[in-house]
């Protein structure tokens, strides 16, 4: 095989792992008594640009913005997540295959139990949404790890809930370095 039918047969392959990593996924979880509805096609709005599928790195507690931007789901307005029977089981829909990308993209061959977990960037509680854009391999230890952040996806969401700060800010706080948040509150 010559050097050019070689670097096309990469580039197709890399073309249709973009293509497939891209695809719209409808969420098809079923809403329970008293939960609000969200619609079936899930629209996505991506808070930065995802520019990076491969050899992702996080650096330290922070993702790789170039692979994980973060993204949102225009249906989970502040009036949805702060609704008292709102839970993230209704909305919550990260297939195996979609977590095993997530590890794939950040180099993650093997991992122990309880290392990490492929977090949303921005919470499902603060809008965020199921899409590969929003999801990253985030790590117990050091810390602060995915522990630590959980704390202040729930701070955010009592803030949001409250007036404090507009859900906007909250995403963009989060997305853009929640450890700031962290050591601040």
């Amino acid at each position: 095989m010559n050097k050019k039918t070689f670097f096309f047969i990469v580039s197709l392959v890399i073309l249709g792992y973009f293509i497939y990593t891209h695809l719209p996924r409808n969420s098809s979880q079923p809403a329970t008594k008293n939960t609000p509805v969200i619609t079936q096609e899930v629209k996505v709005v991506q808070i930065g640009v995802r520019t990076k599928i491969i050899g992702c790195q996080a650096n330290g507690p922070i993702q790789d913005l170039a692979c994980t931007p973060g993204a949102v789901n225009p249906d989970l307005t502040k009036d949805v997540i702060c609704s008292p029977s709102f839970t993230t089981k209704t909305v919550r829909s990260v297939p195996t295959e979609e977590k095993k990308q997530v590890y794939d993209e950040y180099g993650i061959a093997s991992h122990t139990k309880g290392e990490y977990e492929v977090d949303h960037l921005i919470s499902l509680e603060l809008g965020g949404a199921n899409d590969i854009a929003n999801l990253w391999p985030e790590q117990a230890d050091p810390r602060p790890g995915f522990h630590e952040k959980d704390t202040v996806e729930n701070y955010l969401h009592r803030q949001v809930c409250s007036g404090a700060i507009s859900l906007q800010d909250a995403q963009k706080e989060v997305a853009n370095n929640w450890i700031q948040v962290y050591q601040s509150m």
